[in-house]
């Protein structure tokens, strides 16, 4: 019989921790959402009303873009500076680098063969 309430009680216990792990895991979803959100809006709005001039507004753009890749990989992804994440975050930005190297590389092809026809 104490065999039996060890295990109610130890089941009670890890239902109130998967219930406050799914509490915190939707509670990061929602700030996630709601900050996806607002820089989305924010750059809608800053393309809008371009109040920075077009060097500006680049420059803007690219640092909102910055910043909502960063809260996708921590909110959506989970994916911080702790130890456990460390190896997805560097497969993430090795693969970042492979793709940004495969596009300039075009863009610096393309770019020399259109000097060359012209």
């Amino acid at each position: 019989m104490d065999r039996d309430l060890l295990g109610r009680l130890s089941s009670g216990a890890a239902d109130m921790n998967d219930k406050d792990e799914r509490a915190h895991d939707l509670r990061m979803y929602f700030t996630g959402f709601a900050a996806a959100v607002l820089l989305t809006a924010l750059s809608f709005a800053t393309a809008i009303l371009q109040p920075f001039g077009p060097v500006g507004l680049f420059a803007s753009l690219a640092v909102l873009a910055a910043v909502q890749v960063v809260v996708h990989f921590r909110f959506f992804l989970h994916i911080d500076l702790s130890r456990q994440k460390r190896e997805d975050l560097q497969l993430i930005l090795f693969t970042g680098l492979i793709i940004a190297i495969m596009v300039a590389g075009t863009v610096w092809l393309l770019g020399n063969l259109m000097t060359r026809m012209m």
